[in-house]
C-alpha cells in the first residue's frame, strides 16, 4: 500500500486531479493531528490547508524516501508549533470575560476621545489669533506673557482672545 504517493506523484506529473485523493485521505487526520497542538478546530483546519499547500507549492521538496504521510504530519507539527509559539508572544482577552470596571473604562475612554475631537473641531473653527492663544496657553503650557511676545501682542490682548475663545468654545460645545 503506498499511502498516497502514487496519486502525489502523479500530480506531480501533471495529474491535477490527483491531489484531490491525498486531500481526501489525509485532511481529516492531520486536521486532528494539529488539533492536539493548537487546541482549536478551526485553526487546526487552516494549519492543515496550509500543510497541504506547502505540498502544492514545493512539490519537488518531498523526495519519497520516507512516506507521504510521515512528511506531511512534520509540515503540519512545525506549522502547529510555530503557531503556538506566535500565539503565546500574543496577550488575549476574551470581552465577555471582562468584568465591568473594564466595560466602564473602556466607555469612559470612548467617551473622553469624544469630547477630545469636538473640543479640537471647536478649536479649529475659531479665527486664527484664538487658536493660536489657546493652543500656546493651554497646550504649550506659556504664560500670558510669553504667549504675548510670541505673538507679539500685549499680555492684555492675550487675555481678551482668550476671553473670547473661551466663549466661543463654551457656547459651540454646549449646543451639541
Amino acid at each position: 500500500m503506498d499511502h498516497g504517493e502514487s496519486s502525489y506523484r502523479r500530480f506531480i506529473e501533471g495529474d491535477k486531479d490527483a491531489f484531490d485523493a491525498v486531500l481526501t485521505l489525509y485532511f481529516d487526520s492531520l486536521t486532528f493531528f494539529i488539533c492536539r497542538f493548537v487546541r482549536d478546530v478551526h485553526t487546526a483546519e487552516d494549519l492543515a490547508i496550509d500543510s497541504l499547500l506547502e505540498l502544492i507549492v514545493h512539490p519537488r521538496r518531498y523526495n519519497f524516501k520516507t512516506s507521504l504521510k510521515t512528511y506531511l504530519f512534520a509540515i503540519g507539527r512545525n506549522k502547529a508549533i510555530n503557531y503556538v509559539k506566535r500565539m503565546s508572544r500574543i496577550e488575549t482577552r476574551d470581552l465577555t470575560d471582562a468584568d465591568m470596571a473594564d466595560s466602564e473604562s473602556l466607555e469612559q475612554s470612548v467617551l473622553r476621545e469624544e469630547e477630545k475631537r469636538r473640543l479640537n473641531l471647536a478649536i479649529e473653527a475659531l479665527p486664527q489669533d484664538m487658536r493660536l492663544a489657546v493652543h500656546l496657553v493651554y497646550f504649550e503650557e506659556m504664560s500670558y506673557e510669553e504667549t504675548a511676545k510670541v505673538m507679539k501682542k500685549t499680555k492684555k490682548q492675550v487675555d481678551n482672545l482668550l476671553y473670547r475663545a473661551k466663549s466661543v468654545l463654551r457656547d459651540e460645545l454646549s449646543e451639541k
